[in-house]
């Protein structure tokens, strides 16, 4: 796994690497289906939270990332939904939330193109969820998060994508208004400052998300190699 991530990040360390693995409950694991080797992973935590009084639950995803030739592949997409849908039937009446912080786009565009309500948005919709991401944020990444520019900042040692990794092109820019508005939240993304994100995990969205994922599947009609998961 440590592996794959220096591949596509900067400032990294196995030992920094490890510690965060530590803090985590848990982690997705992609592996190619032929070989067995892995492709991919994806960390997440689960967080108590409050919203008006209520306890509610938040899951929280960590380091997140596919071997470049798998990009597109939607296993990891799959998993976690199975995941939320454990989450939300242990619990049917509290809150759920996905909790994620993003220093590129690619990432942001997993909620905002997926979720029906979620924060920030750039349609400036949902901002009742704003305490919450400070909540989180304070809770995991203490001394952290600046609540002015609504960014975790950890420094110029943090780390951050490489170049070729996730670049944003003037292109990207003009045609795609989420692009932008990521961009704008999070003007430095490329020194590795995370922009903090929530997303409510509602029946309606389990209900449909099943149906536009294999929409996305059948209109894509992609060629990857065939991939399974583990979840550890």
């Amino acid at each position: 796994m440590y592996g794959i991530y220096s591949k596509y990040y900067e400032n990294i360390s196995l030992d920094l690497f490890s510690r965060d693995m530590e803090e985590k409950s848990g982690v997705f694991v992609v592996f190619e289906r032929h070989s067995g080797r892995a492709v991919g992973f994806s960390t997440l935590k689960t967080v108590d939270l409050e919203i008006k009084g209520r306890k509610g639950i938040g899951v929280f995803s960590g380091d997140t990332i596919l071997e470049k030739e798998y990009w597109g592949s939607r296993v990891l997409h799959v998993k976690f939904f199975l995941k939320m849908v454990r989450e939300k039937m242990k619990r049917p009446y509290q809150p759920l939330f996905w909790l994620l912080i993003s220093k590129g786009y690619k990432t942001y565009l997993l909620m905002a193109n997926n979720f029906h309500r979620y924060y920030p948005d750039h349609q400036g919709k949902n901002e009742h969820l704003a305490p919450l991401v400070d909540d989180y944020c304070d809770k995991l990444f203490p001394g952290y998060f600046c609540s002015n520019r609504k960014l975790l900042d950890f420094g110029d040692g943090y780390t951050f994508l490489k170049s070729d990794v996730a670049a944003i092109t003037e292109t990207m820019r003009a045609d795609n208004d989420k692009i932008r508005f990521f961009e704008q939240c999070n003007p430095s993304w490329q020194r590795g400052t995370e922009l903090p994100c929530i997303g409510q995990v509602t029946f309606s969205l389990l209900f449909s998300y099943p149906f536009a994922l294999w929409r996305k599947i059948r209109d894509r009609k992609s060629r990857l190699p065939r991939t399974s998961v583990a979840c550890e």
